[in-house]
């Protein structure tokens, strides 16, 4: 098996979710027959999103481009970075790291090309909404990324680092009603579209509407490294099977 490598701590949370989800997606039958994960947790590491939007002058890829060499260096086969802004930066990355990194964002673009999907929802970082990562894979594919409107970003960024990010409970209305908003203008599917509102669904039932970035780059990291359980060859069902906003309880 390859070993995965992964620049970890954007944030902290997130990263311990997305390897419980790696192993949790793994076929195995004993410890033996798991990944090997290489970690690197860097907290430190400057916030992609303040960066983006000019708020910061603290450039987060020096350190992204050190840490992905380091774990180069210590025998990853693969990289991955479970955090969606931090996206930004692939293809500066792809230059600078001599192995590959999954991108998040096109598998979620191709996982929702597959289930038929021509409209999604996009719940993500006002640094990934302004960066049109989600926007220009989806375009590519035909599919219409639906944004939230002022207030709904509002309430996003809120629960993003108000809530988790800080530590605290999330406030699960303001989640239902920001996710809501999308389903209501047409949305088939709504995305998780950042690591920290993965734990929404983690510890919440959000209903099938709802499709998690971080399960998907989870997945493709089993699928790039070790053996997937059948139960997660799909994530996602087709879309021809019914509207899913139906049984989202939004």
């Amino acid at each position: 098996m390859k070993k995965l490598g992964i620049i970890g701590g954007l944030g902290p949370m997130a990263t311990v979710y997305f390897m419980q989800l790696v192993t949790e997606m793994t076929k195995a039958r004993r410890d033996q027959e798991h990944l090997e994960m290489i970690l690197h947790s860097c907290p430190q590491i400057p916030d992609r999103t303040s960066y983006i939007l000019g708020k910061s002058g603290e450039n987060p890829f020096p350190a992204l481009a050190r840490i992905g060499k380091e774990l180069m260096g210590q025998g990853a086969d693969v990289i991955a970075i479970p955090c969606v802004t931090a996206h930004y930066f692939q293809r500066k990355l792809e230059e600078e790291i001599e192995i590959p990194i999954l991108n998040a964002v096109e598998e979620t673009a191709v996982c929702l090309e597959e289930a038929g999907v021509t409209r999604a929802g996009i719940l993500a970082t006002d640094g990934t909404l302004k960066s049109g990562l989600f926007q220009k894979a989806f375009e590519k594919r035909g599919i219409a990324g639906l944004l939230p409107g002022a207030e709904g970003q509002k309430r996003v960024m809120h629960l993003i680092y108000d809530n988790v990010k800080a530590g605290k409970p999330v406030e699960l209305p303001l989640f239902e009603a920001a996710a809501g908003e999308l389903f209501a203008r047409g949305a088939q599917a709504v995305l998780l579209g950042c690591t920290e509102l993965s734990l929404i669904k983690r510890d919440y039932q959000t209903g099938p509407g709802i499709l998690d970035v971080m399960e998907v780059l989870a997945r493709k990291a089993v699928l790039s490294c070790g053996c997937l359980k059948e139960t997660y060859e799909t994530l996602i069902p087709s879309v021809d099977k019914g509207p899913w906003a139906l049984s989202t309880g939004f």
